[in-house]
């Protein structure tokens, strides 16, 4: 039985990345090294059609390279349990939950600095925009 195997270029579409992307993860370990041709081109396999695919879709929702790698560890290595990645999912959910308030408040604080502005046709020196602008942040 033969299995499918892919160039580097073949992974990258595959999985909707660029090459440098996927050397850069195998640099630092995210990927593993794939086994090569004899004439030195790398070979990859569906395992790491998937890994990518992990890897990516993590990144997608928001975890950083290093969260990303501790969630491969639990795949990995041996011994880890559900209850792991869930509590890191939960956090992650949080932090994202903080990023979503805190832009809020930004959209908050433009929408009522657009609502001071009265009349487009003020002169520069008299825009309430402008002079929220310069106003320090407590």
């Amino acid at each position: 039985m033969k299995f499918e195997t892919y160039s580097v270029g073949q992974l990258a579409k595959k999985t909707g990345c660029k090459v440098e992307t996927v050397h850069y993860y195998e640099k630092i370990g995210l990927m593993p090294e794939p086994p090569r041709t004899e004439g030195g081109h790398r070979v990859y396999a569906l395992s790491h059609v998937k890994r990518l695919n992990f890897i990516r879709r993590s990144r997608a929702l928001g975890f950083r390279i290093e969260q990303s790698k501790d969630l491969l560890k639990f795949i990995d290595e041996p011994d880890h349990y559900c209850g792991e990645v869930r509590a890191m999912v939960m956090l992650q959910a949080r932090v994202i939950q903080e990023k979503i308030d805190d832009l809020q408040r930004l959209q908050s604080a433009l929408n009522e600095m657009v609502t001071q502005c009265k009349a487009s046709n003020n002169a520069i020196n008299d825009c309430p925009i402008v002079d929220a602008l310069f106003t320090r942040i407590q």
